[in-house]
């Protein structure tokens, strides 16, 4: 009998394997689904009008499937889908050239919408209102503005920061979702798709450790995976199996909770530092040698949501749940509360 071979992936480099990991179709899409209920709705709707669909706006954490969902939405529609990023749109003539090259229905996606310049972001109002774009033509006393017309489109705008985008350019989106953290039970079920689009083999129990330690999101989940993926293949293993993602996750430096090592160094910090706070996100950055924006869109998100630490007006701190999960009493603010 021919013994079977140890793990192996199909020889595709990561990057391609990270596009065949995206669903293409809303039941593709595990988790978010009251998200993805509303949105079959409105999409089956425009369709049937054959009307482009209303302009999308997509809230969350990274790594929660914003992209992925409005590349989603774009197969649902079965238009094409256009995406850039808001940091790429440097000057005005960028965004024209993205739009007046649109066809009807098409899905235009900017992501970091936050980061959108000003005059960049009033000529979207008029696009996304009116379909079209006003251009100044020629210069001084000569100067006029012309209306340049485009084709109906759908703009999905994606964030990190939904508080730091500007009111009327909000107002503009007629749908508005916000992406949750994943349960477990989608965690695992992401585990298990993934495996099989991998080719790999995983035990349950294997893929309910890996979904446990994947701070709820779908994108470390895959993460996890493929690094579990070398480490059963490294020790000849022919399945991914629990003590295999054991030795990986240690090896890694990440915990039960999922938390990395910097996650940990962040509540020290506060703890040793500061006394469990409060401390503001610029001094906190610093002290950790990253930068504000790693810290609020990367590390905060799931430290917050885990109930590892609170945001106050004053600043972080460490709650007695922080404390607890490094093996530390808990410490009283300057206020006296008990955290």
């Amino acid at each position: 009998m021919k013994e079977e071979s140890p793990v192996r992936a199909q020889t595709i480099n990561e990057d391609t394997q990270d596009l065949a990991l995206r669903p293409r179709a809303l039941k593709e899409f595990l988790g978010q689904k009251s998200m993805k209920e509303n949105l079959s709705v409105f999409i089956s709707a425009a369709k049937e009008r054959g009307d482009s669909l209303d302009h999308l706006f997509l809230i969350g954490p990274a790594g929660l499937g914003k992209t992925t969902m409005a590349g989603v939405v774009a197969n649902e529609l079965g238009t094409s889908f256009i995406q850039t990023t808001a940091p790429a749109l440097d000057k005005p003539k960028d965004l024209v050239g993205f739009l007046t090259n649109l066809k009807k229905g098409d899905v235009f996606f900017i992501d970091e919408i936050h980061s959108l310049k000003p005059a960049i972001e009033e000529l979207l109002y008029i696009a996304m209102e009116d379909y079209g774009i006003d251009w100044v033509v020629g210069q001084g006393p000569m100067a006029r503005t012309i209306r340049i017309a485009i084709k109906p489109f759908t703009l999905v705008g994606a964030t990190t920061k939904a508080g730091v985008v500007s009111s009327p350019l909000i107002s503009r989106f007629g749908i508005t979702c916000r992406f949750s953290f994943y349960e477990q039970e989608d965690l695992e079920n992401i585990v298990h798709r993934s495996a099989g689009l991998l080719n790999v083999k995983i035990e349950n129990d294997a893929a309910s450790l890996i979904a446990k330690s994947s701070r709820g999101t779908p994108r470390v989940v895959n993460q996890l995976l493929k690094r579990m993926r070398d480490f059963a293949q490294y020790a000849g293993e022919k399945s991914i199996t629990k003590d295999v993602v054991r030795t990986g996750l240690s090896r890694l430096e990440i915990d039960e909770l999922g938390l990395e090592k910097q996650d940990r160094e962040i509540l020290k910090m506060i703890i040793e530092r500061y006394k469990g706070g409060p401390v503001g996100a610029e001094t906190l950055a610093i002290s950790i040698g990253e930068s504000v924006e790693t810290l609020e869109d990367y590390y905060e998100p799931y430290l917050i949501q885990a109930g590892l630490i609170q945001r106050t007006a004053r600043g972080r701190v460490v709650t007695s749940f922080g404390y607890g999960h490094l093996g530390l009493p808990p410490n009283k603010n300057s206020d006296g509360e008990l955290f």
